[in-house]
């Protein structure tokens, strides 16, 4: 059974910092491309960042570039996004997305932006 379970979300105020994790299980972790994805209320879910499975190769969202890092720790299945500079704008529910033979998603942790 394949199980993404995302944690380390939280309110911050505007300029702080945050890291996410992503734990995974019930699939081959090291071969997947993992990625982070927000939906902010009334908006479309968007990606974020993305890490390949192979050379840990990385690409982000415009809007995130400078300021967030996405990251991987085979050995322990869990995909990491490091959050600084936050902005309100970053206000959303966080989403873990695992693709592999399939497409997976964690159930979400809400970032909240705000002073």
């Amino acid at each position: 059974q394949v199980q993404l379970v995302e944690s380390g979300g939280g309110l911050v105020q505007p300029g702080g910092s945050l890291r996410l994790s992503c734990r995974a299980s019930g699939f081959t972790f090291s071969s997947a491309i993992m990625s982070w994805y927000r939906q902010a209320p009334g908006k479309e879910r968007e990606l974020v960042a993305i890490i390949t499975s192979v050379a840990d190769i990385t690409n982000y969202a415009d809007s995130v570039k400078g300021r967030f890092t996405i990251s991987r720790d085979n050995a322990k299945n869990t995909v990491y996004l490091q959050m600084n500079t936050l902005k309100p704008e970053d206000t959303a529910v966080y989403y873990c997305n695992a693709r592999d033979y399939g497409t997976y998603w964690g159930q979400g942790t809400q970032v909240t932006v705000s002073s």
